[in-house]
C-alpha cells in the first residue's frame, strides 16, 4: 500500500487490500503495461501539453462488474458531446502532475461532474500516462473500485449530458463492439452500449483493459459505424 497526500488535505491512499478477486487481472495490467501497449499517442518528449487525470471507476452492479461513464456536453469547446470517464485538468492545487496531483484531480473531477462521494473511492492502480493531440491534454488514468457505491447524476448541466454506468459483460459482448472511422482515417474501437456511442480516447483505453485483463471476447473487427450513431 503506497500513501500520498489527499484531496483536500486527507490522504489519498493507492491500495489493492480488500479488493474484489475479478479485479486482479485489472490491477496486474495497471502494474506492467507499457505505455505503447495502450495507444500510439503518448505525451511529448517537450513537455509540452496540458496535464489532466480520468477516474476508471469499477463497480459491482445488478449484472456484475460495471464502469461509471458521463456523456459531456455539447456546449464544451473539447470532446463536445463525447461519452468519457470522469475528469478533467490539474488545477494548482491538486499538487504535483508527476506525484499525486492526478490521484487528486482524479476524484474532484469525479465529484464536481457526477456527484459521487469520494471517500467511497479506493484507488488501487495508475496507467502510464497517454495524450490526446486534438486538445493537447496529458492524461493519467486512475484507476478505482467503488467500495461504498453513492448516487450519481448531472451536477453542471454546462458541463455533464449524462451520467450511466455500463456493466463488463456489454463492453465485452461482441454485438456492442465496433470500429469507428474519423474523416482524418483514424480508425479506432467503439463500443455501442446505453444508447451511446463510446469511441475515442475513452474507447481506446477501455478497449486495451479488456484484453490485458483477460476480459476480451472475439469481435469483428470490419464492423464499421459512423460518428453519429444513435441507436
Amino acid at each position: 500500500m503506497t500513501r500520498t497526500s489527499g484531496a483536500r488535505g486527507g490522504p489519498v491512499t493507492l491500495s489493492r487490500e480488500g479488493l474484489p478477486s475479478w479485479l486482479d487481472p485489472v490491477a496486474r495490467a495497471a502494474e506492467t503495461v507499457a505505455p505503447r501497449q495502450l495507444s500510439r499517442f503518448l505525451p511529448p518528449e517537450n513537455g509540452k501539453g496540458r496535464q489532466s487525470a480520468v477516474l476508471i471507476l469499477f463497480g459491482d452492479g445488478e449484472r456484475g462488474p460495471e464502469l461509471l461513464l458521463m456523456e459531456r456536453a455539447s456546449s464544451l469547446r473539447s470532446h463536445a458531446g463525447q461519452p468519457s470517464f470522469p475528469g478533467g485538468a490539474l488545477d494548482p492545487e491538486d499538487g504535483d502532475p508527476q506525484g499525486d496531483g492526478p490521484l487528486r484531480a482524479a476524484l474532484r473531477e469525479a465529484e464536481e461532474e457526477t456527484g459521487l462521494d469520494p471517500s467511497g473511492v479506493q484507488l488501487f492502480g495508475v496507467l502510464p500516462k497517454l495524450y490526446i493531440p486534438v486538445s493537447g491534454f496529458v492524461v493519467t488514468p486512475v484507476l478505482g473500485w467503488w467500495r461504498i457505491p453513492s448516487p450519481v447524476g448531472v451536477v453542471d448541466p454546462n458541463e455533464t449530458a449524462r451520467v450511466f454506468t455500463v456493466p463488463v459483460a456489454d463492453l465485452t459482448h461482441p454485438d456492442n463492439r465496433a470500429t469507428t472511422v474519423h474523416p482524418s482515417g483514424h480508425q479506432g474501437p467503439a463500443f455501442l452500449v446505453e444508447s451511446a456511442l463510446v469511441w475515442g480516447f475513452t474507447a481506446g483505453v477501455i478497449d486495451r483493459l479488456l484484453h490485458f485483463a483477460g476480459w476480451e471476447r472475439p469481435w469483428d473487427r470490419d464492423k464499421q459505424v459512423p460518428l453519429d450513431w444513435r441507436s
